[in-house]
Formats: structure tokens, C-alpha cells, sequence
């Protein structure tokens, strides 16, 4: 079953910029170097000049486990910008079509 995550990562007041670089980088490497990721949206909200949402899709939940603690791209991202983020958070969710075929 595929493994989807919304994140929120809250940024030093006025690094969103800098940390939006890197995640886009990021989000390059590990669509190209990383089987398991089928999708990697990076996502700027209009209003909240401190905030960068992610959209991110993976084959199941070993692939992304795979990404998040053993990923050659995040430790690169996390030495770049690391020290400019506040907060991480995940929200980990099933496909809701996925959800409802196994129901079925």
C-alpha cells in the first residue's frame, strides 16, 4: 500500500528562502536517486512567510523509512539548512483510493 506524508517544517523568520532552495534541490535527488519516492511536491504557503509544507509519496512505508532515516539527500539537505529550521512535523497518511479498494 503506498505511504503518503504531509509535512510542515516552520523556518527561522527570514531563512524560508534559503531552506526552499535546499528542499527543492532535495526534491530533485531524491525523485531521480530514490526508487520508492513517486512523488515530492514542495508547497509555499501564501500567507505564512515562516512555513514549507511537503506533499510526499512512496511505494509503502519501508521505502519512505528508507528516505527519512538512511536517504544520502536529506542528510545532504539537513547539513545545508538544518540549523535554519525550528520545527519538522509529519503527518503519515494511506491513499484514501487505496483505503477504499481494500474495503471493497
Amino acid at each position: 500500500m503506498k505511504h503518503a506524508v504531509i509535512g510542515a517544517i516552520k523556518v527561522r523568520p527570514g531563512a524560508r528562502k534559503e531552506v526552499l532552495r535546499s528542499l527543492l534541490a532535495h526534491r530533485e535527488r531524491s525523485l531521480r536517486d530514490e526508487p520508492g519516492t513517486l512523488g515530492f511536491e514542495v508547497l509555499v504557503p501564501n500567507d505564512e512567510a515562516d512555513t514549507i509544507l511537503l506533499f510526499e509519496l512512496y511505494t509503502d512505508r519501508l521505502a519512505f523509512e528508507a528516505h527519512f532515516f538512511h536517504g544520502a539527500s536529506i542528510l545532504q539537505g539537513k547539513s545545508e539548512v538544518g540549523h535554519l529550521i525550528e520545527s519538522l512535523t509529519g503527518t503519515h497518511c494511506m491513499l484514501g483510493s487505496e483505503v477504499s479498494e481494500s474495503a471493497a
